[in-house]
């Protein structure tokens, strides 16, 4: 490549890669809000109607080696304090394995649906990315390991 196109393009990438670098944190702040989302408010309906996710447990959802009453409330905090984590940034893989877990074993044990796929998806890419700059994780890791 010519010099004089050479330092052209160096300019570019220059002026494009921090776009792109925002662009991807709002990304990846956008997914944490949309699976915070989802699965608070499946919490959620969870505690409206505790007889209901009783029962669900018992007969629908009979999650192998865990009791109804033990699997539908941790399957309840789960949903409720995950998505605070995913929320703020804080310990967003930790949050993110087992929200990706419940959404494993909705798909592969109970309903199979598209939606399951993406959400495992999104989590994945949380999990093996991080959670981007907006966030307390990358505050933490900023302050703390330089």
């Amino acid at each position: 490549m010519p010099k004089p196109l050479q330092q052209i393009a160096v300019k570019l990438a220059a002026r494009i890669l921090p776009v792109l670098e925002w662009l991807a944190n709002i990304v990846l702040l956008a997914v944490r809000l949309w699976m915070a989302r989802v699965f608070f408010l499946s919490g959620l309906t969870k505690l409206e109607s505790w007889d209901n996710t009783l029962f669900l447990f018992t007969h629908e959802y009979a999650v192998p080696f865990l009791p109804p009453a033990i699997a539908a409330a941790a399957g309840t905090l789960f949903e409720l304090a995950c998505p605070v984590l995913l929320t703020l940034g804080l310990g967003t893989r930790l949050a993110a394995l087992p929200l990706l877990a419940m959404t494993a074993v909705i798909q592969f044990t109970y309903i199979s649906h598209t939606d399951h796929l993406y959400w495992a998806l999104l989590l994945a890419a949380l999990l093996c990315i991080g959670p981007g700059r907006v966030s307390i994780d990358h505050l933490i890791r900023r302050k703390y390991m330089p």
